[in-house]
């Protein structure tokens, strides 16, 4: 048996640039970082090699891959002509909350299959191959900037470029402001699920739009900002920056807030929150605050929503475990 786990990321700003139709006329730019709940895969020969068995949140046995019903497997699978084992996978956080588990998913399992086939992949190729699974071939109205975060891992600043390169740059700074950012950062999940593809797809299409073209712009330049505060080792502009980021972002599209969102929004702002954001596409899922240590009481008394503790992730998809029975298979 073969297992991986790969984590799940918050994206600070830029959230929107990494859409091809934004960067290739203007370039874009994120500040994310990875943290520590991942998407769990394991394989492992099937007991009947004539059929494939997959489980995820359903299970599926089948006797031919085609038949396979999950989009990405169906297409990594047979893109990959890998049949007669089983594949099981495993969240610490569900789908349609906005930490990326969806482009998680894609990259861990690409990991997984390249180390079953006894194959290295680099970072930069397992990015670049779950991008072209997820837009590509199927069609998802997404970005890029997931999948660099899974692949990688860490606090990065991810541009992407007109010709369509990108590159990953680790944010350097001092460990006492990464402890500070994290100590001030807050996170809580509203309760509400969404469909990333529909707000996404809604986004695309208002892309040519002057005004919303010129938002995006201007939070590709919050990314900036916040790369250059935490460079220098300064923290206490990071909630502006992420509140200003937020006014932009709603703008984008009618479905990325709601009545219910945006109330809960003033209250932490009126409650300790200096700024903040819904991570993800929108609509639903986690909201994250930037909020000093001694106003934290008070905000998680006044939202009433479930508190989610997390810490940085420095490393990206990772193998965890290679059972013996593998390598014997494979001799």
């Amino acid at each position: 048996m073969i297992i991986t786990k790969t984590p799940f990321r918050i994206s600070f700003c830029g959230g929107g640039s990494d859409m091809a139709d934004f960067y290739r006329e203007h370039g874009g730019c994120v500040l994310s970082t990875t943290i520590n709940r991942y998407m769990y895969l394991t394989i492992h020969p099937y007991f009947d090699e004539s059929r494939t068995a997959l489980k995820y949140s359903q299970n599926e046995i089948v006797e031919d891959i085609n038949d396979i019903r999950h989009s990405i497997f169906h297409c990594v699978l047979n893109e990959q002509h890998i049949s007669g084992v089983e594949i099981g996978s495993t969240a610490d956080i569900p789908s349609g909350t906005g930490l990326g588990s969806s482009s998680s998913f894609t990259v861990g399992l690409l990991h997984t299959l390249a180390c079953y086939k006894g194959k290295y992949i680099s970072k930069g190729k397992l990015a670049e191959e779950a991008c072209k699974v997820e837009i590509e071939k199927l069609g998802a109205p997404i970005g890029k900037q997931d999948q660099y975060a899974a692949a990688f891992g860490g606090l990065n600043f991810i541009t992407f470029y007109k010709d369509d390169t990108v590159s990953v740059e680790p944010i350097i700074t001092r460990g006492t402001t990464i402890k500070q950012l994290q100590e001030n950062l807050v996170m809580f999940y509203t309760g509400i699920t969404h469909d990333a593809n529909k707000i996404l797809s809604e986004q695309k299409r208002n892309l040519t739009q002057a005004d919303k073209t010129g938002n995006l712009i201007r939070m590709c330049e919050l990314a900036g900002a916040m790369k250059q505060s935490l460079e220098e080792n300064q923290t206490d502009d990071i909630g502006a920056i992420l509140d200003e980021g937020w006014r932009k972002k709603r703008e984008l599209a009618g479905s990325i807030s709601s009545s219910k969102i945006d109330e809960l929004y003033d209250c932490a702002r009126r409650n300790g929150a200096s700024g903040g954001k819904l991570l993800g596409a929108g609509g639903g899922g986690f909201l994250l605050f930037y909020c000093p240590k001694e106003k934290q009481a008070l905000l998680r008394e006044k939202l009433h929503l479930r508190p989610f503790p997390f810490q940085f992730e420095h490393d990206g998809s990772s193998v965890v475990y290679i059972g013996d029975k593998y390598w014997e298979d494979a001799r």
